[in-house]
């Protein structure tokens, strides 16, 4: 982050010195003649009730910053894209002094009263009420839009009538949190973009009884001028936002039906001509951008890449599967096994002869008793094994997963285990697993692995799923902390024991680093894969927690970066 170094100078100067209580912070990229107008009409409001005003620029620009101080505003910018939310985060780190963040969109002009009335607002009301909004005005400049009125405008809007009233969200346009709520839920996720990055920090605050207050005094209007207002623009906007959107569903596991999401394409198509109305096409573009991303669900070649600012040991996507894209993912996998079934086993025979070799495999996993789990059935299917195994457990308790499974080792003795195997507690090992799995993985050569996923499994990294090409195995550039990872003994001096880790995020993408400085071939075993439905990714720890965790330990290790995570070879296993 660079700051400009004389605030002092920066700083709106107030007609009477009082203590500074608020921040007007308007994060912007590369829109210095939108900026410009927002400041224009921010600047005299906020010098009047003695605030600040703060612009934070997601990759630096010269005339962003020239804008900016023009204006009397404190400039700070960020060395690199990083994303919407990173820019609000931002601004609230700089406005340390701040008990009332005022957020804005670059492309907004305030009304008479606006800042006066939320100020107000937020003296008058109780503390539980830490999030404030007011009217969003949508404003087409330099190009003529008709609508009929029947939908929204093609640009965020609010109108909540002319009284206060508690509100069900507060779009980001017009968003006004008090310091005490960010204090209680956490800062803004940063790898939320374009949709639903404000949404998600509000779910949390209403999650712990905390209210949205609309403001009808509080209004300002959110423009689009010049070629921004022309309709092919519009359409591509609503374009990725509809993507976004479907993203954000998925996220929060609501995404409607494929049948929903075509019947809303296709009333979105006829509405242009229906109602000759210009809002149609526009309208068309976004349920087209989320018919886009449903595709992208199934086939990863459409799908979007991470959005910017999404750190680059992250998949980019949640990797969540739910509702009906479950069930026809595991009409895919029944498919799927009915195809492979002989092949199965034929190998499952070999791993299981008398001359095959046997080894000793030592397991660890943790357990969580107060949740559904798999762990007594794994123990039984890796008892069925002709390997000698020895399965330790613990229950999670307080610590996190790495730190239980230290414990677990410190416990154990590795001077004759050829393989260890870390499993979690809610994954499903088909019939015969552990002989196959070990047969393939020395066949491959593979001295870090991992089975793949079944297609209905939940599963963030594309490259793990189970392919439909006839390969037993996969050599990748990437394999997975979980649900089953597989370490040979030649790993165990380099990687054993384990970083002192709870979530363990990033750590998966450095030992792929480490495994190609050794020279270690690392993959994927598509002849044993395995499910893991039971519970979503993430769905026992603060997401943010984690990646807080992961870019702390990987900013002084090497690691193999999400544009690298790819499938080198694969290959097949003789069977008579």
């Amino acid at each position: 982050m660079v700051q400009d170094e004389d605030h002092r100078a920066c700083r709106l100067a107030s007609v009477v010195p009082v203590p500074v209580r608020a921040a007007v912070i308007v994060p912007t990229q590369a829109r210095p003649d939108y900026l410009a107008v927002a400041l224009a009409s921010l600047a005299p409001q906020v010098t009047a009730a003695g605030a600040r005003l703060l612009v934070v620029d997601d990759g630096p620009g010269e005339e962003t910053r020239r804008v900016t101080l023009a204006h009397g505003a404190e400039y700070v910018a960020h060395e690199r894209p990083s994303g919407l939310n990173a820019a609000r985060n931002t601004g609230i780190a700089a406005a340390a002094d701040a008990d009332l963040l005022v957020f804005v969109d670059d492309d907004v002009e305030v009304r008479d009263g606006w800042l006066p009335a939320l100020l107000a607002a937020a003296e008058e009301l109780p503390e539980d009420v830490g999030v404030l909004t007011g009217p969003i005005r949508a404003r087409f400049e330099d190009h003529r839009f008709w609508r009929c009125g029947r939908e929204g405008a093609p640009v965020t809007e609010l109108d909540l009538g002319p009284v206060d009233v508690d509100a069900p969200h507060a779009w980001g346009a017009n968003m006004t949190v008090r310091r005490s709520a960010v204090e209680r839920v956490g800062a803004f996720d940063e790898s939320r973009h374009l949709y639903g990055d404000e949404q998600e920090w509000q779910d949390r605050w209403r999650a712990v009884g905390g209210r949205i207050r609309y403001v009808a005094a509080a209004a300002l209007d959110h423009r689009r001028a010049g070629d921004d207002a022309r309709m092919r623009s519009l359409m591509r906007a609503a374009f990725r936002r509809g993507r976004a959107s479907r993203r954000f569903d998925a996220f929060k596991r609501t995404q409607p039906s494929t049948a929903q999401e075509l019947r809303v394409l296709a009333g979105c198509l006829l509405h242009g001509p229906r109602r000759l109305c210009m809002n149609g096409p526009v309208l068309a573009a976004h349920s087209a951008g989320r018919v886009r991303e449903l595709l992208a669900e199934w086939h990863p070649r459409h799908r979007a890449p991470a959005a910017a600012g999404t750190p680059d040991f992250l998949s980019g996507t949640s990797g969540t599967v739910g509702g009906r894209r479950a069930v026809l993912r595991r009409h895919g996998d029944r498919y799927l096994d009915r195809r492979t079934r002989r092949r199965r086993r034929a190998l499952r025979r070999r791993a299981e002869a008398p001359d095959a070799p046997r080894r000793r495999v030592l397991v660890l996993g943790v357990e969580r008793p107060d949740v559904a789990n798999t762990m007594a059935a794994s123990h039984a299917e890796l008892a069925r094994s002709v390997h000698d195994v020895e399965v330790r457990t613990a229950i999670a308790g307080t610590a996190g997963k790495f730190e239980n499974l230290n414990r677990l080792l410190a416990q154990a003795s590795l001077e004759r285990v050829d393989w260890l195997l870390v499993i979690d507690d809610d994954v499903d090992l088909p019939t015969g697993f552990l002989d196959v799995f070990l047969l393939t993985c020395e066949e491959a050569g593979l001295r870090l692995a991992q089975p793949a996923h079944r297609l209905s499994s939940h599963a963030a990294w594309d490259v793990t799923r189970r392919r439909d090409r006839a390969a037993d195995w996969r050599e990748t550039t990437f394999v997975e902390i979980g649900p089953v990872t597989a370490f040979h003994r030649d790993t165990f001096r380099t990687l054993l024991p384990f970083p002192d880790l709870r979530m363990g995020w990033g750590l998966d993408l450095h030992w792929a680093a480490v495994a190609a400085q050794h020279g270690w071939p690392i993959g994927v075993v598509d002849a044993t894969p395995v499910g893991h439905e039971l519970r979503p990714v993430a769905d026992t720890y603060p997401r943010d927690e984690a990646v807080a965790e992961a870019t702390a330990f990987l900013r002084t290790r090497p690691y193999v970066p999400r544009d690298e995570v790819r499938t080198v070879r694969s290959g097949r296993i003789p069977v008579p």
